[in-house]
């Protein structure tokens, strides 16, 4: 659900922060107040074009926050994977618009477009003049119906979507390998030349590595053993003063005490460890710089051993595990070069088999498409009759695409007839604008109780729509509202009065700038702005009862 809203220097808006509710948001305003552009910073938030023009006039940016409550498991569990924290089911979606460029925001972590575009179509659904447009478009249609179907439908596309994966990747296969005799020869010539390029190098994992630390080691081992050297030299009994000179005066010094006082035989006891311990330090250590003469051969070897594998990994992969992958790749494609008779049979039969279960799929799939759209197509008639469609004819056809997709191979389209005695036809040759946002909320109707988007906008839904028929369209977006949060813009009475929040964008001026505001009205405030539409310019007392008994009517009507 949209909690608040928050929008500052955003085209004529100033600053505004609006808190929605559940259930059904009315805006309302006189025309040119801004309503389009409170619409316009949402879909901006969640990822849409940026005007050139956005950012407020005298002002550095622009910038829009929207905050989500979600109650949905799945949404939070497609933030965790996408690392995006979510605190008690919050998400703060803000976009900063600055000259030529912007900066997306989820909960304070930067995303990319795809990802915030990803993340608000779990969120929230749009619907203007545009949305009302796309059912011109019959892909659309196949959309709706298997939104409408996904409960019989879901695992057999998750299945059709990993076949037809496979059924490209063979087919894909069967492509790259079809060369003439000369190419498949040349093929196997090169295969051949790199496997034993790679063989004969004998890796083995983590070789480089340790070849790494081992030619550091003896190219820098003249710095080390004169370093080990100033070390013995500290710690041996060649020099005066030296740590292990010490330790025997001490050694000899406390042996001499333990005649007159028996209790320093524990610190007597701990120096002898000491000396111990020394002794073994500085015989290692003389070992160890020994060991570090004579190291010309040994840093040839190894130098020349890193220079291969470097090589190879110029030409194969950037690292070891890269080169023997390439390798694999390299045998199981020489091996059906040189089988290739074989190969192409194999895999051409793989490629008829893949095809027998997508076609068994695509087959199922429109089998329960095309029973389910009968069941869509009657709810769908009865919501336009609800709608004052009252003569109304609604259905879907399918044909075969002609070949197979990650959808099937089905091509669907809805048909309509808006008035007794017309041929029933494609909707997008039938239907005006008007009757176009009216279908669009018969569908959305439909398809509540199975759409899992909690915030729906409407705009526009009021086009050509006036008289009996506007109260059926409140009437319809009351019954989706009861189990959706309904943000609505509209110019009429009859859908203002339906508010369960009613809020009113107004534009004012000083002479110099023009601002645009938003405020939740009370009640009584309610039917004032409900009179105003209904009367224009001059409210009457006639006018305020009417707007009224609007409000009285609307209590009564909802299911909620």
């Amino acid at each position: 659900m949209l909690l608040n809203l928050h929008v500052k220097n955003f085209a004529i808006i100033d600053e505004v922060d609006v808190t929605f509710t559940d259930n059904l948001n009315i805006l309302t305003g006189e025309t040119g107040a801004g309503k389009s552009i409170i619409i316009g910073s949402i879909n901006v938030a969640l990822g849409g074009k940026i005007a050139k023009d956005i950012i407020r006039k005298g002002a550095e940016y622009a910038l829009v926050e929207l905050l989500f409550q979600i109650e949905d498991k799945h949404i939070l569990e497609v933030l965790n994977e996408m690392d995006i924290p979510a605190e008690d089911g919050q998400i703060i979606i803000s976009r900063k618009i600055m000259n030529g460029k912007s900066i997306s925001k989820i909960n304070g972590q930067s995303v990319t477009a795809g990802v915030l575009k990803e993340i608000a179509g779990l969120l929230i659904d749009i619907h203007g003049q545009h949305e009302h447009q796309s059912l011109l478009y019959k892909e659309k249609h196949l959309d709706i119906i298997d939104r409408f179907a996904k409960s019989s439908i879901g695992d057999i596309k998750k299945e059709l979507e990993s076949e037809y994966k496979e059924y490209i990747n063979l087919r894909n296969k069967l492509n790259e390998l079809k060369i003439d005799e000369d190419k498949r020869l040349r093929e196997i010539s090169f295969l051949e030349y790199e496997i034993n390029e790679i063989k004969n190098a004998n890796l083995k994992m983590g070789e480089d590595e340790i070849l790494a630390a081992e030619y550091k080691k003896l190219s820098n081992s003249k710095t080390i053993a004169e370093g080990l050297n100033n070390v013995y030299d500290w710690m041996s009994y060649q020099i005066t003063d030296s740590a292990g000179d010490n330790i025997g005066r001490t050694v000899k010094q406390l042996t001499k005490l333990l005649e007159f006082d028996d209790s320093l035989a524990g610190l007597y006891n701990q120096i002898l460890d000491i000396e111990t311990l020394v002794n073994d330090f500085n015989r290692d250590l003389s070992e160890y710089t020994s060991d570090m003469n004579n190291n010309e051969e040994d840093l040839s070897i190894t130098e020349q051993r890193l220079d291969l594998i470097n090589h190879l990994k110029s030409k194969y992969g950037s690292a070891i595990t890269d080169i023997l992958k390439y390798l694999e790749q390299s045998e199981k494609k020489l091996s059906q070069y040189k089988n290739y008779e074989e190969t192409m049979s194999a895999l051409a039969i793989q490629l008829e088999k893949q095809e027998t279960k997508i076609q068994d799929l695509s087959d199922q799939l429109s089998l329960i498409r095309k029973e389910k759209a009968k069941d869509l197509s009657a709810k769908i008639k009865d919501a336009l009759i609800d709608l004052n469609f009252l003569e109304v004819q609604f259905e879907m056809i399918f044909k075969p695409t002609g070949h197979y997709s990650v959808n099937g191979f089905d091509d669907a389209e809805f048909l309509i007839s808006t008035n007794p005695g017309e041929e029933i036809k494609p909707l997008s040759k039938v239907a005006s604008g008007g009757e176009l946002s009216r279908i669009m909320l018969a569908i959305k109707s439909v398809l509540a109780d199975k759409d899992e988007i909690e915030t729906l906008i409407f705009d526009e839904i009021d086009v050509g729509v006036s008289g009996r028929t506007a109260q059926k369209v409140s009437e319809k977006l009351s019954m989706i509202a009861g189990s959706h949060q309904v943000l609505c813009i509209t110019h009429l009475p009859q859908i203002a009065a339906m508010a369960d929040s009613h809020y009113i964008i107004e534009k004012s001026s000083d002479g110099f700038t023009t601002k645009t505001s938003i405020r939740n009205l009370k009640e009584n405030e309610s039917i004032d702005e409900i009179a105003r539409i209904l009367g224009g310019a001059v409210i009457t007392d006639t006018v305020l009862q009417s707007a009224k008994e609007m409000k009285q009517l609307a209590k009564t009507t909802k299911k909620y």
